[in-house]
């Protein structure tokens, strides 16, 4: 299984939520999509262990299954599709989550994320 994880399921992983490290275990490959290492880094930038913090990631990072996916051109095609999808069923979320579904979508992954609002995007393959 390859998935690609939002903030709230790296952040669960780190607070060693049991099942959400048994799903890090047996993935084949994990993707962090760019937005998510924004994320996660403003969050410790505004935070008071934001060295503790990077220095976590940095060892996630590097791991022989982990990598960071980035947009391309190809992602600003499924990117506009899923806006479009998005803005005709009058369900806005957040860009940040749109550039996180483009990636899901351009490389076949499975999302892990709690989030509800990609529930508007049905198209996307979960991992719950």
């Amino acid at each position: 299984m390859m998935v690609a994880v939002d903030t709230n399921r790296y952040r669960d992983f780190c607070e060693a939520v049991p099942d959400v490290v048994t799903h890090f275990q047996f993935a084949e490959r994990i993707c962090l999509p760019f937005p998510v290492l924004a994320e996660l880094r403003a969050g410790f930038a505004c935070g008071t262990l934001a060295r503790r913090n990077e220095g976590v990631l940095t060892k996630f990072l590097n791991r022989p299954r982990v990598s960071v996916l980035f947009a391309d051109e190809q992602t600003t095609f499924h990117f506009a599709r899923i806006f479009k999808q998005l803005r005709d069923q009058g369900t806005p979320i957040p860009s940040n989550d749109i550039w996180i579904a483009a990636l899901v979508q351009q490389h076949n992954l499975l999302l892990y994320s709690r989030d509800q609002h990609f529930d508007s995007l049905p198209q996307l393959a979960r991992l719950d």
